[in-house]
Protein backbone atom coordinates (compact mmCIF):
# COMPACT_ATOMS: atom_id res chain seq x y z
CA UNK A 1 0.00 0.00 0.00
CA UNK A 2 1.48 3.36 -0.98
CA UNK A 3 3.86 4.72 -3.60
CA UNK A 4 7.00 3.08 -4.86
CA UNK A 5 9.27 2.33 -7.80
CA UNK A 6 11.57 -0.61 -7.03
CA UNK A 7 14.44 -2.34 -8.82
CA UNK A 8 15.65 -5.73 -7.54
CA UNK A 9 18.66 -7.53 -8.98
CA UNK A 10 18.99 -11.29 -8.40
CA UNK A 11 22.68 -12.17 -8.65
CA UNK A 12 22.11 -15.91 -8.68
CA UNK A 13 19.51 -15.79 -11.45
CA UNK A 14 21.22 -12.84 -13.15
CA UNK A 15 17.82 -11.22 -13.57
CA UNK A 16 16.41 -7.76 -12.89
CA UNK A 17 12.90 -7.03 -11.63
CA UNK A 18 11.21 -3.61 -11.86
CA UNK A 19 8.03 -2.88 -9.89
CA UNK A 20 5.83 0.23 -9.83
CA UNK A 21 3.00 1.13 -7.44
CA UNK A 22 -0.61 0.39 -8.35
CA UNK A 23 -1.70 3.91 -9.27
CA UNK A 24 1.57 5.24 -10.71
CA UNK A 25 2.40 7.86 -8.09
CA UNK A 26 6.17 7.48 -8.44
CA UNK A 27 7.85 7.62 -11.88
CA UNK A 28 9.90 4.86 -13.51
CA UNK A 29 11.35 4.97 -17.04
CA UNK A 30 13.26 2.44 -19.08
CA UNK A 31 15.18 2.29 -22.36
CA UNK A 32 14.92 -0.92 -24.38
CA UNK A 33 15.93 -1.43 -28.00
CA UNK A 34 16.12 -5.21 -27.95
CA UNK A 35 19.83 -5.22 -27.14
CA UNK A 36 20.41 -2.58 -24.46
CA UNK A 37 18.38 -1.97 -21.31
CA UNK A 38 18.51 0.89 -18.78
CA UNK A 39 16.11 2.29 -16.19
CA UNK A 40 15.83 5.47 -14.11
CA UNK A 41 13.38 7.61 -12.18
CA UNK A 42 13.98 10.54 -14.56
CA UNK A 43 14.19 10.81 -18.34
CA UNK A 44 17.19 13.12 -18.11
CA UNK A 45 19.21 10.39 -16.39
CA UNK A 46 18.68 8.01 -19.33
CA UNK A 47 19.69 10.74 -21.77
CA UNK A 48 23.14 10.83 -20.16
CA UNK A 49 23.85 7.30 -21.43
CA UNK A 50 25.81 7.14 -24.66
CA UNK A 51 23.82 4.21 -26.08
CA UNK A 52 20.61 6.21 -25.56
CA UNK A 53 21.98 9.45 -27.00
CA UNK A 54 23.18 7.68 -30.15
CA UNK A 55 19.68 6.44 -31.00
CA UNK A 56 17.45 9.25 -29.77
CA UNK A 57 14.45 10.21 -31.94
CA UNK A 58 11.25 12.16 -31.36
CA UNK A 59 8.19 9.95 -30.87
CA UNK A 60 5.62 11.21 -33.40
CA UNK A 61 2.67 9.50 -31.70
CA UNK A 62 3.58 11.23 -28.43
CA UNK A 63 3.40 14.66 -30.12
CA UNK A 64 -0.10 13.89 -31.41
CA UNK A 65 -1.32 12.86 -27.97
CA UNK A 66 0.35 15.81 -26.27
CA UNK A 67 -1.42 18.32 -28.51
CA UNK A 68 -4.74 16.57 -27.88
CA UNK A 69 -4.63 16.24 -24.08
CA UNK A 70 -1.60 18.22 -22.89
CA UNK A 71 0.46 15.28 -21.63
CA UNK A 72 2.09 12.14 -23.03
CA UNK A 73 0.26 8.99 -21.88
CA UNK A 74 1.91 5.89 -20.48
CA UNK A 75 3.75 3.88 -21.78
CA UNK A 76 4.98 6.49 -24.26
CA UNK A 77 7.53 9.23 -23.71
CA UNK A 78 8.60 12.01 -26.05
CA UNK A 79 11.42 9.72 -27.25
CA UNK A 80 11.29 6.47 -29.20
CA UNK A 81 12.59 3.40 -27.33
CA UNK A 82 12.22 5.13 -23.95
CA UNK A 83 9.06 4.15 -22.08
CA UNK A 84 7.14 4.87 -18.91
CA UNK A 85 7.02 1.63 -16.95
CA UNK A 86 3.29 0.88 -16.47
CA UNK A 87 1.67 1.37 -13.08
CA UNK A 88 0.47 -1.72 -11.25
CA UNK A 89 3.04 -3.88 -13.00
CA UNK A 90 6.32 -5.70 -12.56
CA UNK A 91 8.83 -6.53 -15.27
CA UNK A 92 11.57 -9.14 -15.46
CA UNK A 93 14.74 -8.81 -17.54
CA UNK A 94 16.85 -11.93 -18.06
CA UNK A 95 19.52 -12.14 -20.73
CA UNK A 96 17.86 -10.42 -23.74
CA UNK A 97 14.30 -11.19 -22.70
CA UNK A 98 12.14 -8.52 -21.03
CA UNK A 99 8.49 -9.05 -20.16
CA UNK A 100 6.04 -6.91 -18.20
CA UNK A 101 3.31 -8.50 -16.04
CA UNK A 102 0.30 -6.65 -14.62
CA UNK A 103 -0.50 -7.26 -10.95
CA UNK A 104 -3.25 -4.63 -10.45
CA UNK A 105 -5.66 -2.75 -12.70
CA UNK A 106 -8.66 -0.80 -11.41
CA UNK A 107 -10.76 -2.10 -14.32
CA UNK A 108 -10.36 -5.63 -12.94
CA UNK A 109 -11.39 -4.62 -9.42
CA UNK A 110 -14.97 -3.77 -10.40
CA UNK A 111 -17.61 -6.07 -8.91
CA UNK A 112 -20.83 -7.25 -10.52
CA UNK A 113 -22.98 -5.21 -8.12
CA UNK A 114 -22.41 -1.72 -6.73
CA UNK A 115 -22.56 -0.48 -3.13
CA UNK A 116 -25.99 1.16 -2.72
CA UNK A 117 -26.51 1.83 1.00
CA UNK A 118 -25.58 5.44 1.76
CA UNK A 119 -25.29 4.84 5.50
CA UNK A 120 -22.95 1.86 5.11
CA UNK A 121 -20.95 3.53 2.33
CA UNK A 122 -20.41 6.70 4.36
CA UNK A 123 -19.21 4.76 7.41
CA UNK A 124 -16.90 2.61 5.30
CA UNK A 125 -15.40 5.59 3.46
CA UNK A 126 -14.71 7.41 6.72
CA UNK A 127 -13.06 4.27 8.12
CA UNK A 128 -10.87 3.89 5.02
CA UNK A 129 -9.88 7.57 5.09
CA UNK A 130 -8.78 7.42 8.72
CA UNK A 131 -6.77 4.26 8.03
CA UNK A 132 -5.18 5.71 4.89
CA UNK A 133 -4.19 9.01 6.50
CA UNK A 134 -2.84 7.12 9.53
CA UNK A 135 -0.59 5.04 7.28
CA UNK A 136 0.71 8.12 5.50
CA UNK A 137 1.45 10.02 8.70
CA UNK A 138 4.08 7.45 9.67
CA UNK A 139 7.14 9.64 9.28
CA UNK A 140 10.42 10.56 10.95
CA UNK A 141 10.39 14.07 9.43
CA UNK A 142 8.10 17.12 9.96
CA UNK A 143 4.92 16.97 7.87
CA UNK A 144 1.88 18.99 6.80
CA UNK A 145 -0.98 19.19 4.27
CA UNK A 146 -1.51 21.12 1.04
CA UNK A 147 -4.79 22.97 1.65
CA UNK A 148 -6.66 24.73 -1.16
CA UNK A 149 -9.92 25.11 0.73
CA UNK A 150 -11.68 22.71 -1.65
CA UNK A 151 -13.42 19.45 -0.79
CA UNK A 152 -10.55 16.98 -1.17
CA UNK A 153 -7.69 18.82 0.55
CA UNK A 154 -10.01 20.02 3.33
CA UNK A 155 -11.09 16.45 4.06
CA UNK A 156 -7.49 15.19 4.14
CA UNK A 157 -6.50 18.09 6.43
CA UNK A 158 -9.49 17.48 8.69
CA UNK A 159 -8.75 13.77 9.13
CA UNK A 160 -5.05 14.44 9.69
CA UNK A 161 -5.83 17.14 12.27
CA UNK A 162 -8.24 14.82 14.10
CA UNK A 163 -5.52 12.16 14.30
CA UNK A 164 -2.61 14.38 15.35
CA UNK A 165 -4.03 17.68 16.62
CA UNK A 166 -1.03 19.65 15.35
CA UNK A 167 -1.13 19.68 11.54
CA UNK A 168 0.53 22.42 9.51
CA UNK A 169 -1.27 23.52 6.34
CA UNK A 170 0.00 25.40 3.29
CA UNK A 171 -1.77 27.32 0.55
CA UNK A 172 -1.10 29.93 -2.10
CA UNK A 173 -3.25 32.71 -3.49
CA UNK A 174 -3.34 35.13 -6.41
CA UNK A 175 -3.89 38.86 -6.62
CA UNK A 176 -6.59 38.19 -9.23
CA UNK A 177 -9.76 37.55 -7.18
CA UNK A 178 -11.19 35.15 -9.78
CA UNK A 179 -8.36 32.68 -9.13
CA UNK A 180 -7.77 33.29 -5.44
CA UNK A 181 -8.89 30.45 -3.17
CA UNK A 182 -6.61 31.51 -0.33
CA UNK A 183 -9.39 33.08 1.81
CA UNK A 184 -11.34 29.80 1.71
CA UNK A 185 -8.25 27.78 2.66
CA UNK A 186 -7.56 30.19 5.51
CA UNK A 187 -11.13 29.86 6.78
CA UNK A 188 -10.96 26.05 6.79
CA UNK A 189 -7.55 26.14 8.49
CA UNK A 190 -8.93 28.49 11.16
CA UNK A 191 -11.88 26.17 11.80
CA UNK A 192 -9.61 23.11 12.05
CA UNK A 193 -7.09 25.06 14.18
CA UNK A 194 -4.13 24.10 11.99
CA UNK A 195 -0.90 26.09 11.84
CA UNK A 196 -1.50 27.75 8.49
CA UNK A 197 1.00 29.36 6.09
CA UNK A 198 -0.05 31.28 2.99
CA UNK A 199 1.82 32.87 0.09
CA UNK A 200 0.46 35.16 -2.65
CA UNK A 201 1.77 34.44 -6.14
CA UNK A 202 2.45 37.38 -8.44
CA UNK A 203 3.15 37.31 -12.16
CA UNK A 204 6.87 37.82 -11.47
CA UNK A 205 6.96 34.73 -9.24
CA UNK A 206 5.17 32.63 -11.85
CA UNK A 207 7.16 33.75 -14.89
CA UNK A 208 10.40 32.84 -13.12
CA UNK A 209 9.24 29.21 -12.99
CA UNK A 210 8.07 28.73 -16.60
CA UNK A 211 11.55 27.74 -17.75
CA UNK A 212 11.61 25.25 -14.88
CA UNK A 213 8.60 23.44 -16.37
CA UNK A 214 10.73 22.61 -19.41
CA UNK A 215 13.70 21.33 -17.41
CA UNK A 216 11.86 19.73 -14.48
CA UNK A 217 9.30 17.75 -16.49
CA UNK A 218 11.77 16.45 -19.12
CA UNK A 219 9.12 16.27 -21.85
CA UNK A 220 6.35 18.60 -23.09
CA UNK A 221 3.81 19.06 -20.28
CA UNK A 222 1.01 21.60 -20.70
CA UNK A 223 -0.64 21.63 -17.27
CA UNK A 224 -0.11 25.28 -16.28
CA UNK A 225 -0.98 24.51 -12.67
CA UNK A 226 2.54 23.05 -12.45
CA UNK A 227 3.61 26.62 -11.68
CA UNK A 228 1.48 27.14 -8.53
CA UNK A 229 2.27 23.55 -7.51
CA UNK A 230 5.97 24.43 -7.55
CA UNK A 231 5.21 27.56 -5.54
CA UNK A 232 3.28 25.76 -2.80
CA UNK A 233 5.94 23.02 -2.69
CA UNK A 234 8.65 25.63 -2.16
CA UNK A 235 6.53 27.26 0.54
CA UNK A 236 5.97 23.97 2.38
CA UNK A 237 9.61 22.89 2.16
CA UNK A 238 10.58 25.89 4.30
CA UNK A 239 8.79 24.22 7.20
CA UNK A 240 8.31 20.47 6.53
CA UNK A 241 9.78 17.59 4.51
CA UNK A 242 6.56 15.70 3.74
CA UNK A 243 2.99 16.76 2.94
CA UNK A 244 -0.32 15.08 2.23
CA UNK A 245 -2.33 16.18 -0.82
CA UNK A 246 -5.96 15.73 -1.85
CA UNK A 247 -5.30 14.41 -5.36
CA UNK A 248 -7.65 11.69 -6.61
CA UNK A 249 -10.94 12.87 -5.16
CA UNK A 250 -12.29 14.29 -8.42
CA UNK A 251 -11.59 11.13 -10.44
CA UNK A 252 -12.90 8.73 -7.80
CA UNK A 253 -16.01 10.66 -6.73
CA UNK A 254 -16.90 12.67 -9.88
CA UNK A 255 -15.83 16.24 -9.28
CA UNK A 256 -15.06 17.42 -12.82
CA UNK A 257 -17.15 19.27 -15.36
CA UNK A 258 -16.21 16.44 -17.73
CA UNK A 259 -18.75 14.22 -15.99
CA UNK A 260 -21.54 16.69 -16.73
CA UNK A 261 -20.48 16.58 -20.39
CA UNK A 262 -20.46 12.80 -20.33
CA UNK A 263 -24.02 12.87 -18.97
CA UNK A 264 -25.18 15.35 -21.64
CA UNK A 265 -23.55 13.37 -24.44
CA UNK A 266 -25.32 10.23 -23.20
CA UNK A 267 -28.60 11.84 -24.26
CA UNK A 268 -29.78 10.01 -27.43
CA UNK A 269 -31.13 13.21 -29.01
CA UNK A 270 -27.85 15.07 -28.55
CA UNK A 271 -25.84 12.09 -29.78
CA UNK A 272 -27.93 11.67 -32.93
CA UNK A 273 -28.09 15.36 -33.83
CA UNK A 274 -24.77 16.59 -32.46
CA UNK A 275 -23.40 17.78 -35.82
CA UNK A 276 -26.42 19.96 -36.80
CA UNK A 277 -26.52 21.35 -33.24
CA UNK A 278 -22.78 22.10 -33.41
CA UNK A 279 -23.18 23.89 -36.76
CA UNK A 280 -25.79 26.22 -35.25
CA UNK A 281 -23.75 26.91 -32.12
CA UNK A 282 -20.62 27.75 -34.12
CA UNK A 283 -22.42 30.90 -35.29
CA UNK A 284 -22.72 32.14 -31.70
CA UNK A 285 -20.43 33.60 -29.04
CA UNK A 286 -17.22 32.07 -27.70
CA UNK A 287 -19.05 30.00 -25.08
CA UNK A 288 -21.39 28.53 -27.70
CA UNK A 289 -18.44 27.80 -29.99
CA UNK A 290 -16.82 25.83 -27.20
CA UNK A 291 -19.99 23.73 -26.78
CA UNK A 292 -19.92 23.13 -30.53
CA UNK A 293 -16.37 21.82 -30.29
CA UNK A 294 -17.39 19.46 -27.50
CA UNK A 295 -20.13 18.03 -29.74
CA UNK A 296 -17.74 17.32 -32.62
CA UNK A 297 -16.26 13.98 -31.56
CA UNK A 298 -15.33 11.39 -34.18
CA UNK A 299 -16.33 8.14 -32.45
CA UNK A 300 -17.41 6.70 -29.11
CA UNK A 301 -14.08 4.87 -28.81
CA UNK A 302 -12.20 8.12 -28.19
CA UNK A 303 -15.00 10.13 -26.55
CA UNK A 304 -13.44 10.21 -23.03
CA UNK A 305 -10.18 11.59 -24.47
CA UNK A 306 -12.18 14.15 -26.49
CA UNK A 307 -14.12 15.29 -23.41
CA UNK A 308 -10.90 15.65 -21.40
CA UNK A 309 -9.24 17.53 -24.25
CA UNK A 310 -12.06 20.05 -24.60
CA UNK A 311 -12.44 20.50 -20.83
CA UNK A 312 -8.78 21.55 -20.82
CA UNK A 313 -9.20 23.79 -23.92
CA UNK A 314 -6.72 21.75 -25.99
CA UNK A 315 -6.85 20.60 -29.63
CA UNK A 316 -9.46 18.31 -31.13
CA UNK A 317 -8.03 15.44 -33.20
CA UNK A 318 -9.06 17.18 -36.42
CA UNK A 319 -7.23 20.33 -35.34
CA UNK A 320 -4.12 18.27 -34.56
CA UNK A 321 -4.14 16.88 -38.10
CA UNK A 322 -4.28 20.44 -39.48
CA UNK A 323 -1.62 21.73 -37.13
CA UNK A 324 1.12 19.12 -37.46
CA UNK A 325 3.32 18.85 -40.50
CA UNK A 326 2.65 15.63 -42.40
CA UNK A 327 5.58 13.56 -41.15
CA UNK A 328 4.47 13.94 -37.52
CA UNK A 329 0.87 12.80 -38.00
CA UNK A 330 -0.07 9.62 -36.14
CA UNK A 331 -3.14 7.85 -34.80
CA UNK A 332 -4.48 8.31 -31.27
CA UNK A 333 -3.24 5.89 -28.63
CA UNK A 334 -5.93 5.80 -25.93
CA UNK A 335 -7.28 2.28 -25.64
CA UNK A 336 -8.68 1.28 -22.26
CA UNK A 337 -9.52 -2.37 -21.47
CA UNK A 338 -13.16 -3.40 -21.51
CA UNK A 339 -14.80 -3.89 -18.12
CA UNK A 340 -16.37 -7.34 -18.09
CA UNK A 341 -18.10 -7.63 -14.72
CA UNK A 342 -20.71 -4.92 -15.19
CA UNK A 343 -21.83 -2.47 -17.85
CA UNK A 344 -20.65 1.09 -17.26
CA UNK A 345 -22.48 4.26 -18.24
CA UNK A 346 -20.60 7.04 -20.05
CA UNK A 347 -19.88 8.94 -16.82
CA UNK A 348 -18.33 5.84 -15.26
CA UNK A 349 -16.25 5.31 -18.40
CA UNK A 350 -15.07 8.92 -18.25
CA UNK A 351 -14.10 8.49 -14.60
CA UNK A 352 -12.18 5.31 -15.44
CA UNK A 353 -10.39 7.07 -18.31
CA UNK A 354 -9.47 10.01 -16.07
CA UNK A 355 -8.13 7.66 -13.40
CA UNK A 356 -6.06 5.67 -15.89
CA UNK A 357 -4.73 8.63 -17.88
CA UNK A 358 -5.38 12.17 -16.64
CA UNK A 359 -4.66 11.40 -12.98
CA UNK A 360 -1.66 9.18 -13.63
CA UNK A 361 0.00 10.98 -16.54
CA UNK A 362 -0.91 14.58 -15.69
CA UNK A 363 -1.87 15.30 -12.08
CA UNK A 364 0.48 12.87 -10.35
CA UNK A 365 3.31 13.80 -12.71
CA UNK A 366 2.69 17.48 -12.00
CA UNK A 367 2.83 17.04 -8.23
CA UNK A 368 5.77 14.62 -8.20
CA UNK A 369 8.06 16.73 -10.40
CA UNK A 370 7.08 20.02 -8.75
CA UNK A 371 7.61 18.71 -5.22
CA UNK A 372 10.79 16.78 -6.01
CA UNK A 373 12.31 20.01 -7.32
CA UNK A 374 12.39 21.08 -3.66
CA UNK A 375 13.03 17.59 -2.18
CA UNK A 376 9.52 17.58 -0.72
CA UNK A 377 7.75 14.23 -0.42
CA UNK A 378 4.03 14.24 -1.27
CA UNK A 379 1.79 11.39 -0.12
CA UNK A 380 -1.72 10.87 -1.48
CA UNK A 381 -4.23 9.37 1.01
CA UNK A 382 -7.22 9.37 -1.36
CA UNK A 383 -5.29 7.09 -3.73
CA UNK A 384 -4.93 4.28 -1.23
CA UNK A 385 -5.85 1.31 -3.44
CA UNK A 386 -8.58 0.29 -0.96
CA UNK A 387 -10.28 3.69 -1.42
CA UNK A 388 -9.92 3.48 -5.21
CA UNK A 389 -11.51 0.02 -5.31
CA UNK A 390 -14.27 1.16 -2.95
CA UNK A 391 -15.02 4.27 -5.03
CA UNK A 392 -15.22 2.43 -8.36
CA UNK A 393 -17.71 0.00 -6.83
CA UNK A 394 -19.99 2.74 -5.48
CA UNK A 395 -23.41 3.25 -7.02
CA UNK A 396 -23.40 6.30 -9.36
CA UNK A 397 -26.27 7.69 -7.25
CA UNK A 398 -23.88 8.04 -4.30
CA UNK A 399 -21.42 10.10 -6.33
CA UNK A 400 -23.91 12.47 -7.93
CA UNK A 401 -27.13 13.01 -5.99
CA UNK A 402 -29.60 15.89 -5.80
CA UNK A 403 -27.47 17.86 -8.30
CA UNK A 404 -24.50 17.51 -5.94
CA UNK A 405 -21.10 16.36 -7.26
CA UNK A 406 -18.90 14.18 -5.03
CA UNK A 407 -21.99 13.59 -2.89
CA UNK A 408 -20.68 10.83 -0.60
CA UNK A 409 -17.27 12.44 -0.12
CA UNK A 410 -18.98 15.69 0.90
CA UNK A 411 -21.22 13.91 3.41
CA UNK A 412 -18.10 12.56 5.12
CA UNK A 413 -16.43 15.99 5.01
CA UNK A 414 -19.43 17.76 6.57
CA UNK A 415 -18.96 15.67 9.73
CA UNK A 416 -15.57 17.38 10.10
CA UNK A 417 -16.17 20.88 8.65
CA UNK A 418 -19.59 22.59 8.27
CA UNK A 419 -21.16 22.64 4.81
CA UNK A 420 -21.27 26.46 4.81
CA UNK A 421 -17.51 26.59 4.27
CA UNK A 422 -17.94 25.03 0.82
CA UNK A 423 -21.05 26.73 -0.58
CA UNK A 424 -19.38 27.97 -3.76
CA UNK A 425 -18.59 26.67 -7.27
CA UNK A 426 -15.57 24.42 -7.83
CA UNK A 427 -12.49 26.47 -8.74
CA UNK A 428 -9.53 24.27 -9.54
CA UNK A 429 -5.84 25.04 -9.14
CA UNK A 430 -5.24 27.39 -12.06
CA UNK A 431 -3.40 30.46 -13.28
CA UNK A 432 -4.94 33.58 -14.90
CA UNK A 433 -3.49 32.19 -18.12
CA UNK A 434 -5.74 33.86 -20.68
CA UNK A 435 -4.91 37.33 -19.34
CA UNK A 436 -1.20 36.62 -19.01
CA UNK A 437 -0.85 35.24 -22.56
CA UNK A 438 -2.35 38.44 -23.95
CA UNK A 439 -0.29 40.70 -21.72
CA UNK A 440 2.71 39.74 -19.58
CA UNK A 441 3.49 36.51 -21.47
CA UNK A 442 2.90 38.00 -24.92
CA UNK A 443 6.65 38.59 -25.58
CA UNK A 444 7.30 34.91 -24.82
CA UNK A 445 4.55 33.86 -27.25
CA UNK A 446 5.98 36.13 -29.95
CA UNK A 447 9.49 34.79 -29.36
CA UNK A 448 8.68 31.08 -29.57
CA UNK A 449 5.65 31.00 -31.88
CA UNK A 450 6.98 33.26 -34.62
CA UNK A 451 7.16 31.77 -38.15
CA UNK A 452 10.97 31.54 -38.13
CA UNK A 453 11.10 29.45 -34.95
CA UNK A 454 8.22 27.27 -36.12
CA UNK A 455 9.88 26.54 -39.46
CA UNK A 456 13.19 25.82 -37.75
CA UNK A 457 11.82 22.67 -36.09
CA UNK A 458 9.50 21.70 -38.99
CA UNK A 459 6.98 20.38 -36.51
CA UNK A 460 4.01 22.75 -36.66
CA UNK A 461 2.25 24.40 -39.57
CA UNK A 462 3.29 28.05 -39.17
CA UNK A 463 0.28 29.37 -41.11
CA UNK A 464 -2.19 27.55 -38.85
CA UNK A 465 -0.41 28.78 -35.72
CA UNK A 466 -0.47 32.41 -36.89
CA UNK A 467 -4.19 32.19 -37.65
CA UNK A 468 -4.79 30.87 -34.15
CA UNK A 469 -2.77 33.66 -32.54
CA UNK A 470 -4.84 36.26 -34.39
CA UNK A 471 -8.08 34.62 -33.24
CA UNK A 472 -6.78 34.59 -29.68
CA UNK A 473 -5.94 38.30 -29.86
CA UNK A 474 -9.47 39.08 -31.05
CA UNK A 475 -10.85 37.42 -27.92
CA UNK A 476 -13.63 35.52 -29.68
CA UNK A 477 -12.54 31.99 -28.77
CA UNK A 478 -11.33 29.97 -25.80
CA UNK A 479 -7.86 29.46 -27.22
CA UNK A 480 -5.54 30.15 -24.30
CA UNK A 481 -5.14 26.43 -23.51
CA UNK A 482 -4.10 25.75 -27.09
CA UNK A 483 -1.65 28.67 -27.14
CA UNK A 484 -0.06 27.53 -23.87
CA UNK A 485 0.14 23.97 -25.22
CA UNK A 486 2.04 25.18 -28.31
CA UNK A 487 4.25 27.54 -26.31
CA UNK A 488 5.44 24.75 -24.00
CA UNK A 489 6.04 22.42 -26.96
CA UNK A 490 8.11 25.00 -28.83
CA UNK A 491 10.08 25.94 -25.71
CA UNK A 492 10.83 22.26 -25.16
CA UNK A 493 11.91 21.81 -28.79
CA UNK A 494 14.18 24.83 -28.57
CA UNK A 495 15.81 23.64 -25.34
CA UNK A 496 16.25 20.06 -26.58
CA UNK A 497 17.17 20.73 -30.21
CA UNK A 498 20.73 19.50 -29.62
CA UNK A 499 19.50 16.29 -27.98
CA UNK A 500 17.33 15.22 -30.91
Amino acid sequence: NGMFAIALYDRQEESLMLIRDRVGIKPLFYFWDGNHFAFASELKALLKLEIVKQNIKINHKAINDYLHVGFIPEPQTIYENIYKFPAGSYGILKEKYFKIHEYWNISKQLNTHTINSEKEAKAKLNELLISSVNYRLISDVPYGVFLSGGIDSSLVAAVAQKITGNIKTFSIGFNEAKYNEAPYAKAVAHYLKTKHTEFTVTYDHAISLIDDIISQYDEPFADASAVPTMMVSRLAKNDVSMVLSGDGGDELFWGYGAYHWAKRLSNPFIRNFRFPIASCLEMGNSRQKRVAQMLRFSSDDFLPAHILSQEQYFFRTKEVSQLLNQEYLSSASFHDPEVERRKLNLIEKQSLFDFNHYLKDDLLVKVDRASMKYALEVRVPLLDYRIAEFAFNLSPELKHKNHCDKYLLKQVLYDYVPKSYFDRPKWGFALPLNHWLKNELKPLVQEYLNPEKLKKHELLNATQVQKMLKRHESGNDYLYGRIWNLLILQMWMEKNAKVV
